[in-house]
Formats: structure tokens, sequence, C-alpha cells
């Protein structure tokens, strides 16, 4: 078990130094990028019991919305068992649970996680919730792609206009999305007017407001981040091709002893349960009208007729 705090620890210090000159002056908290691992709590120190605690890898989005400060206290007080996050991207996320430093994964590429699954490092799969990506910039606009319906056209005028793109650059499920929204549009992205920050959302989300650019967000973060102020605006939303759905995943207990299969198991099942669903459901109303992700578990959809 020490062996995977102290790989957790390096993974921080890595993201912290590689993102360093591109991390925007106000967002850092503490050495680790606030948006790669904000909630992560210090590693056990030598001799000490870890206790009731397993390690959930999730996306920058679940934390940089606020959802899992929302809703993890009730699991918390319910069980016992605290969830360690490490909040970074899909991609880093999905490699902590190959190698076996996860017992959960809270992520949003489900491609990926089919594939995740399939190769048999996951034992469990359960949808959670979903919400869209949205493609947001400066209210300038230079690329005119206000109300445009299609995520490819859009990208194929901003590329056109060579207008700032900021990218996450990471690996992560929002940047997987980007990359097919190119694929699809026929464009490799290449150029001055295109940045790759290598940076979770809520600094990709202050990168693109500082550069009056455009950039691919999830409605969550974004959101959010407009209670903290923003310039940037919605510019295109709606395309059926932005459908973000979560998903969790228990680690594969083969990959070792050290694996908490029992408690992946209590949160899975928490969080798919019909109360926290409703949490899910009720998080963001109260600041946005509407929730900032919409539930989709089994439970839920039989409950809901859907």
């Amino acid at each position: 078990m020490k062996r995977r705090w102290i790989l957790l620890l390096v993974l921080l210090v890595v993201l912290a130094a590689c993102g360093g000159s591109q991390e925007p002056a106000a967002e850092p908290e503490s050495a680790a990028s606030a948006d790669e691992a904000s909630a992560f709590a210090e590693a056990p120190a030598a001799g000490e019991e870890e206790g009731s605690q397993f390690i959930l890898a999730t996306t920058t989005s679940t934390e940089n919305s606020g959802l899992l400060a929302a809703i993890l206290p009730d699991f918390e007080e319910k069980t016992g068992i605290t969830a360690e996050v490490v909040a970074v991207g899909t991609g880093q996320a999905l490699s902590l649970g190959e190698s076996g430093d996860a017992d959960v994964l809270l992520v949003h590429a489900r491609a990926r996680e089919d594939a995740f699954m399939e190769a048999g490092h996951g034992s469990r799969r359960e949808d959670v919730m979903y919400n869209d990506f949205v493609i947001v910039g400066s209210p300038e606009d230079p690329a005119d792609i206000r109300g445009m319906a299609d995520a490819e056209q859009a990208f194929a005028a901003i590329a056109a206009a060579e207008a700032p793109f900021v990218s996450r650059g990471d690996d992560s499920g929002t940047h997987t999305k980007e990359k097919a929204i190119w694929a699809a549009a026929g464009l490799e992205p290449a150029g001055d007017w295109y940045i790759s920050a290598g940076q979770g959302m809520g600094a990709v989300l202050t990168m693109a407001n500082e550069e009056l650019a455009y950039t691919l967000s999830d409605r969550a973060t974004y959101l959010a981040r407009t209670l903290e102020g923003t310039d940037l605006e919605i510019l295109v939303e709606g395309d059926p091709v932005l459908f973000n759905p979560y998903g969790v995943m228990a680690v594969n207990p083969d990959k070792g002893d050290h694996i908490k299969a029992d408690m992946a198991e209590q949160f899975i099942d928490w969080l798919i349960s019909l109360p926290t669903q409703e949490l899910i459901a009720e998080y963001g109303v109260e600041d946005f009208g509407s929730p900032l992700f919409t539930p989709d578990s089994e439970a839920w959809r039989a409950e809901h007729g859907q």
C-alpha cells in the first residue's frame, strides 16, 4: 500500500512541474495543481494505519464542478469510509486503475471504459450520470460560430480563422472528445493558434478567458466557473456528438491484496442508489435553475421509466 501512496505523490509532483509555466498564477493553492488533485489528502505517515479509506481516481470535471464535495460527505457519514480523491484526466485515472494504484474510477470516456473492462482491469462498471460538452469562447467570437448546431462545423470555422483555441492536451475525457471532433471534421489542428495546455478543465477555462480563446468544456465545470467570474460564453451546444456520459468502475481485485474491493463495491452501490442519484439531480439547481448532471443509473432509469 505504501507504494501506491508514493506513486500517487510522484504523479502529483510531476503534474505540477509539467504544468508550472502554463498554470495561471491565481490557480494553485499548493505545490500540486488545484485542478489536477485539489482534493487529494496527505499520505499516511510511516507506520500509521490508513483505516477505512480507498482511492477514487476521477476526472477534474467532477472535482472542479463541486459535485464530489457536495455528495461525498453523505457516503462518509453513512459508511465511515473515506474516499481519497485523485482528480486527474480520464487517461491518467485509467492508468492508475491499470497499475492497481486506485480502487475505483469515475470517468467519462465510454469507449475507453469499455476497453478497460474488456482488458480485465475492472471487475464492475455502472452508468452514473451524464451532461454535455459545450464550445465556449469570448463574446467577440472571431470565428463566427455562435449558434451553430454542428460541433464539427464550428471546429472547422475556428481552424479556418486560425482563432486561438486552448486544448486540454492531457489525455482526459474532454481531450478525447475534442480529438474525435477534429478527426470527424477531417482536421489535424496545428499552429500558433492551437494551444495544448496539458492542464485540467478549470485551468484551461482560465487560460481561454485570458487569451480570448475558444475551448471545449463540460457544461458543469463551465457553469461552476461562472460563479467565480468569466468572460467566456457558450457559443455552440446541443449537437448529439457533445453528449457526455460518466461511468464508475471497480478496479479488479486480482491486481493485489491492497485493492479495497469491498469498499469499492460499497461506494458503487451507494453512488448508483436512488438517494444518491437524487443528490446528483439536485446539485446545481439552486445556483443555475437546473442540475449540472443528470442521473443515469439503472435504478434511476427504472424508477423514472427511462
